[in-house]
């Protein structure tokens, strides 16, 4: 089996391709690096000859909205355009739970273009969206933090662990492809202030969360309920309190 990991390098992507190498199976890892860049489409017609699936875990190098536009309507057609000249089989793409839901934010709607063009292409295709993975919790704290005091929004929250994520990519892309999209998130629903006040409190670290009712993630104005699935979904393993303990 030869799979072509775009994005291969990085934080899921390198993941990615270390537990499918050592499932056996011949991975390329693709990046400008090694010579694949889907926006300029160098690399790809020679990656994918001999191909069998396509995992797209890239991501946009800024979340500005016309930058992450621009990236991923080109590297979409790029992608597809080479894949029909190959015959891919099973076309994986990694989005974001809430895409759909938060179509007035730029990079939801880039990744929203992501997944149309895949859906649309006639490639036998797997879209997964997954909430948001706990290792962003540092994140939200870095970002929203004043001082002592960090200041979270009481929205929903269903985060999912890094390694549960490539579990699931690795398992759906070995699979047949769904021709749909599939949700993922983590074991434990709550709200985000819940989820950062326990790894403050864990980590042992002088900060206080401040509550508030803005329905913010990050700069990003949010449906309360926008960052978790709203129906079936397949869960993660780890639990995010285990996570914290082990991180």
């Amino acid at each position: 089996m030869k799979i072509l990991v775009i994005g291969g390098t990085g934080l899921v992507g390198k993941r990615v391709c270390e537990k499918l190498k050592s499932m056996g199976s011949e991975v390329i890892v693709g990046s400008p690096s090694s010579g694949i860049n889907i926006v300029t489409g160098e690399g790809l017609t020679e990656a994918l000859v001999g191909t069998d699936i396509v995992l797209d875990l890239s991501n946009s190098q800024s979340p500005d909205d016309q930058i992450a536009l621009n990236f991923f309507r080109t590297a979409a057609k790029n992608i597809i355009g080479a894949e029909k000249q190959a015959h891919i089989k099973h076309h994986l793409v990694l989005s974001i739970v809430g895409t759909d839901r938060a179509q007035h934010i730029g990079y939801l709607q880039a990744k929203k273009h992501q997944e149309d063009a895949v859906i649309e292409s006639g490639t036998p295709y797997t879209v997964i969206r997954s909430t948001q993975f706990h290792e962003h919790v540092s994140t939200i704290i870095d970002v929203q933090a004043e001082g002592r005091n960090v200041h979270v929004s009481a929205i929903d929250y269903q985060p999912i662990a890094l390694t549960d994520v490539v579990d699931y990519i690795v398992k759906f892309a070995l699979e047949q492809p769904k021709n749909k999209i599939v949700e993922i998130a983590g074991p434990d629903l709550g709200l985000m202030t819940n989820f950062v006040e326990n790894y403050l409190k864990v980590k042992g670290e002088d900060k206080i969360v401040v509550p508030n009712q803005d329905d913010k993630y990050m700069f990003h104005n949010m449906p309360k309920s926008g960052l978790v699935p709203t129906g079936e979904f397949y869960p993660g393993k780890i639990r995010f309190d285990d996570w914290i303990r082990n991180s």
